[in-house]
């Protein structure tokens, strides 16, 4: 495990769990959901995971330029391919300081797509930031996507804040219901600090302005999380008695790869790259 440090920040890293983190706090105080700390658990039990080459689930496969690419399931009891390869494999250390690292994976391959990627992550006494890129490395055009997915702390009186213009409801096999984002319906909108749903929530709301706050009692601790190239943020909770919640920054919808247009996906040449970032930043919102 690679540990940073910052003041009373903490934040700790693992290369061979897809460079996903293990845990932030301040001062004690979870920002986000601490790792299980048990590998047997899955790459889902961390703090946060990497997205890549695409995030959420795919139809089993889609068309691009004439070709039809099938994609096998990736974790079991999953039936379609869900949020791509780079969460499940090792990625080497680059450079690792005190309160800084850089880890890469070379080998990314999931699919018909082939490339690399590189995060950078920054840790200080007010802040994490993660800067992540990819690259093509394969033989042909074809569309990628990435993004980020933390796991927050959820207890009586978390409460969520954020913009966004319209939303992605899912359907009985959590992909998304419609063609096109529906209009936000009240229940769903999170304008004003708002509590998550006391059932079930996993949908993506389109139209986010790259913008969250998390408004948390003790003993979690409040953030805001600001991302860029990014404007799709997907929620997930399974209910009130859970002790986490996903508030998900990234580039597409749920299967976007089998929508007209292929909202949120970037046809990268081969060479070609992409990249996002996202900002941590702690203490209660003040606006």
């Amino acid at each position: 495990m690679i540990r940073l440090l910052a003041g009373d920040a903490q934040a700790g890293i693992l290369p061979d769990m897809g460079a996903g983190l293990t845990g932030l706090s301040v001062d004690g105080r979870p920002v986000l959901r601490p790792w299980s700390g048990r590998s047997a658990d899955g790459p889902f039990a961390l703090a946060m995971n990497l997205l890549l080459p695409f995030s959420n689930r795919i139809d089993r496969g889609f068309d691009f330029a004439g070709q039809h690419h099938d994609l096998a399931p990736n974790l079991p009891g999953e039936p379609f391919p869900i949020h791509g390869d780079a969460f499940q494999r090792p990625w080497r250390v680059v450079r690792s300081s005190g309160a800084a690292a850089t880890l890469a994976l070379d080998g990314g391959a999931f699919g018909p797509w082939r490339y690399s990627a590189e995060v950078r992550f920054v840790l200080t006494g007010q802040s994490l930031s993660a800067e992540l890129a990819l690259t093509n490395r394969g033989g042909a055009t074809l569309p990628f996507g990435l993004g980020f997915h933390p796991w927050f702390p959820r207890l009586p009186g978390t409460l969520l804040r954020f913009d966004a213009t319209a939303v992605w409801e899912e359907d009985g096999r959590h992909l998304r219901r419609s063609d096109r984002p529906e209009p936000l319906p009240e229940a769903l909108s999170f304008a004003r600090p708002a509590a998550l749903p006391a059932g079930w929530i996993n949908a993506g709301f389109a139209g986010w302005d790259g913008r969250a706050d998390i408004i948390q009692p003790a003993p979690a601790q409040g953030c805001r999380i600001t991302a860029r190239d990014l404007d799709t943020l997907l929620v997930y909770s399974p209910d009130a008695a859970a002790d986490f919640f996903c508030a998900e920054p990234v580039s597409h919808p749920v299967d976007a790869h089998n929508l007209a247009g292929m909202p949120g996906l970037r046809p990268l040449r081969p060479g070609e790259a992409m990249s996002a970032a996202l900002r941590i930043e702690w203490g209660r919102p003040d606006d």
